[in-house]
């Protein structure tokens, strides 16, 4: 087969396999990754074992990408059983990075800026991740019933969140509520995960808060202070999106409120 019909068909697989990934709800972000992965696989001319090999060094969220990349081409685009079993590397033991409630209201207080300080509160006392944040609508907003209705979130799987108080009070008092996307720039654009990103590093900065903060450290705190304060777990994985339990878990490790419990056994 010459080069001209390897490019065909190249273009035939990533075509179709773009669009198995659309009529499953994938995400654009997981999409773009699928296919630079199943890209790079094709120009390989490596067996799948012999292309996984070559992430082996890499981190464990990598080679689990590539891996679930290979399984879903080979299953749904090429219709071919999928034979590797790799053991996927084991997730990092470590625990995820909690602010206390000081460090957040100090992260609250260091922002100035009002729609910045909006996302932060946002990102704290919905626990949304980057992506959902990002693509959050006026229209998911609920006030009458106090409810947040995410409807782009990972996995494709609508849910409910409360409306804290105090977000809803700032959203009142600074008359912030518009319409379409919530966090959008002066110029009308969404903001991309980087813009996000920078907010919440620089916010940290301000707060001379030492921890490393990103997005993810106040869904982290946003789980672990729910649970400190007693609410039930399942309850926590229903507002965190979570499909597995075990991953709801996690945060019985990091919250407090049993280990001060041993603590007090030696007073």
């Amino acid at each position: 087969m010459g080069r001209e019909d390897d490019t065909e068909s190249e273009k035939l697989y990533l075509q179709k396999l773009t669009e198995e990934l659309k009529l499953r709800k994938y995400s654009q972000k997981t999409i773009d990754a699928y296919l630079n992965q199943i890209q790079n696989f094709l120009h390989s001319n490596l067996t799948p074992r012999e292309f996984l090999l070559k992430y082996v060094d890499k981190s464990n969220s990598t080679l689990r990408s590539v891996y679930f990349a290979l399984q879903f081409f080979y299953k749904n685009v090429l219709k071919q059983d999928f034979t590797e079993e790799l053991p996927l590397g084991k997730k990092s033991g470590h625990l995820p990075q909690v602010l206390n409630k000081e460090e957040i209201k100090s992260l609250f207080d260091a922002t100035l800026n009002l729609k910045h300080r909006f996302l932060l509160m946002s990102l704290y006392y919905t626990g949304i991740r980057l992506n959902e944040v990002i693509n959050l609508r006026w229209e998911d907003f609920d006030f009458e019933r106090k409810t947040i209705h995410l409807k782009v979130t990972k996995g494709g799987r609508d849910r409910v969140l409360f409306l804290h108080p105090n977000l809803e009070d700032l959203i009142q008092r600074f008359g912030l509520r518009k319409e379409n996307l919530v966090f959008q720039s002066n110029l009308g654009k969404r903001y991309n995960h980087r813009s996000i990103q920078m907010i919440v590093r620089l916010a940290a900065k301000k707060a001379r808060i030492k921890k490393k903060v990103t997005p993810h450290t106040l869904r982290h705190s946003f789980a672990t202070h729910l649970l400190e304060a007693g609410a039930d777990i399942r309850s926590i994985q229903q507002l965190l999106g979570h499909k597995d339990l075990k991953t709801t878990q996690i945060y019985t490790h990091v919250a407090n409120k049993d280990i001060q419990k041993l603590a007090q056994l030696l007073d």
